[in-house]
């Protein structure tokens, strides 16, 4: 799938201006379900042209100790060939798989069940992003849903490629139906490109790759994609990322039901130094509520 994406042509793409703050907004629920329930053209596209695709893995969310064990195991060993130093941290479970509002995607393999890969999913409902302890996100991005995309580990080879592609696919779903508006990304080199090639846009251009201190120092392109305009904004570029995210449906992929609250373990790791609360530009820290959007992920 990147490989396809890597040697097509460079798509043409107008820049769409930042969002506006909305999750703070003043919506009726009664709004909020006339919208959900309003057809978009991406939802007619999709009844017309999705086609079914079965993987020789499933994608899970992580319901329970052992499954979190089996993601963490393919965690380490993928940050153990990139990012040695900081594999030796990635031993056990972190803190923040716990969270409420985060969960862990896990690929295993139908063959034996082995792990393939995993993802980890934090929203902002709760709690700041992890990312936010290093950096101070745009002001347009305040008050917004957003999620952030992190410990992306696969095997290698063929296969590995593939089921990265299917995890930022499960990726985009989960964001979609929780309402997410923003997915934020941050990527080492080379893995940047991978988001880039997707339609990330860097949330800092003028600074390019920035140390986090929340990640080793180690410097990362913090990227963010829009979830709403996506399947138009790859449309309009005659991407090749719209059939597969979009147009084609996978089974295999079962991001329901989502978990309001983390896992429950009773050897959870000691948060030391939890992450403050998001603040909004009027200086009100509170939970953000739930919001619906369109699915036009397939």
């Amino acid at each position: 799938m990147f490989e396809s994406i890597a040697t097509a042509p460079a798509p043409t793409v107008r820049v769409h201006p930042p969002l506006p703050s909305r999750a703070f907004g003043v919506a009726s629920k009664e709004r909020e379900a006339r919208t959900a329930l309003r057809p978009t053209r991406m939802d007619a596209l999709n009844r017309l042209a999705a086609k079914e695709e079965r993987l020789p893995f499933w994608v899970r969310l992580v319901r329970n100790e052992a499954d979190l064990r089996k993601a963490v195991h393919i965690r380490h060993a993928a940050y153990a060939r990139h990012v040695p130093d900081l594999a030796h941290q990635l031993q056990e479970p972190e803190a923040t798989d716990y969270e409420d509002g985060v969960v862990v995607l896990l690929a295993e393999s139908k063959l034996d069940g082995s792990p393939l890969g995993t993802a980890r999913i934090q929203s902002n409902r709760f709690r700041a992003l992890s990312v936010e302890q290093s950096v101070e996100l745009p002001a347009w991005m305040d008050g917004m849903h957003l999620a952030e995309v992190t410990r992306l580990g696969i095997v290698g080879g063929t296969m590995g490629r593939l089921v990265k592609t299917v995890l930022i696919k499960a990726a985009f779903q989960y964001c979609e139906r929780q309402g997410i508006e923003q997915a934020i990304a941050a990527g080492r080199a080379p893995i940047d490109r991978h988001y880039e090639q997707l339609l990330f846009e860097d949330l800092f251009p003028a600074t390019g790759f920035i140390p986090l201190a929340h990640a080793g120092n180690l410097p990362h392109r913090v990227m963010a994609f829009d979830i709403d305009s996506g399947p138009a904004r790859w449309q309009q570029a005659q991407h090749p990322a719209l059939n597969f995210f979009c147009h084609t449906r996978h089974p295999d992929i079962d991001m329901g039901p989502v978990p309001v609250h983390g896992l429950p373990a009773s050897n959870k790791p000691a948060v030391v130094a939890p992450t403050p609360r998001r603040v909004s530009a009027s200086g009100r820290g509170r939970e953000l509520p739930p919001r619906m959007s369109n699915r036009a992920f397939a």
